[in-house]
């Protein structure tokens, strides 16, 4: 009799740094960036006091490239998915070990647009164009309510050496004129 078992983390946060993203030797895409979150609470003797906690991200696949396209250094969001444990030895010869949250599903939680590629002069962006899978995604201009980025990615496993080595990303530029609408 098997028993069950869960492995989910939910966050809500802000991105400390921007995503870098990279491919696997098999083409693979595979963005990480940072995000922090914060605690607050007040002591018994009513002093307030913060606590700031910082969290690896990781995302795979398609999601990897929306992340590394639609995220910025601050913005908030929300991110979901399960922890995962690696461990390889440094260059050094040192043995290593990182806790990463693996993320499936991300939310955009803001229509923050400081910084983002594209900005023009306004402060509003006319169309933010990410090439996924032969289709491309559009984001509106203006974004009032949360926006939900969800991929269904098929899984699959990997293997140790896929996930520790990755190449840099490819350097492309999206033509306007190649968008088929």
């Amino acid at each position: 009799m098997s028993s069950r078992s869960l492995n989910k983390v939910q966050l809500i946060g802000n991105l400390t740094r921007d995503p870098e993203l990279r491919y696997t030797p098999n083409g693979t895409a595979v963005c990480s960036f940072g995000l922090a979150t914060n605690r607050q609470w007040q002591t018994e003797g009513g002093e307030r006091r913060e606590e700031t906690e910082f969290h690896r991200i990781v995302s795979w696949n398609k999601l990897a490239e929306l992340c590394s396209q639609l995220l910025t250094k601050g913005r908030k969001i929300y991110v979901e998915g399960r922890l995962q444990t690696r461990n390889w030895t440094a260059q050094d010869g040192t043995q290593r070990t990182t806790t990463e949250i693996v993320i499936d599903d991300m939310i955009l939680l803001d229509s923050k647009r400081v910084g983002m590629p594209g900005e023009e002069a306004g402060g509003v962006m006319p169309e933010a164009v990410a090439p996924v899978a032969a289709a491309p995604v559009l984001v509106p201009e203006v974004v009032e309510e949360p926006v939900a980025v969800v991929v269904d990615d098929t899984k699959k496993k990997k293997t140790k050496t896929e996930e520790a080595v990755v190449e840099e990303a490819p350097k492309e530029e999206v033509n306007a004129d190649d968008i088929p609408f």
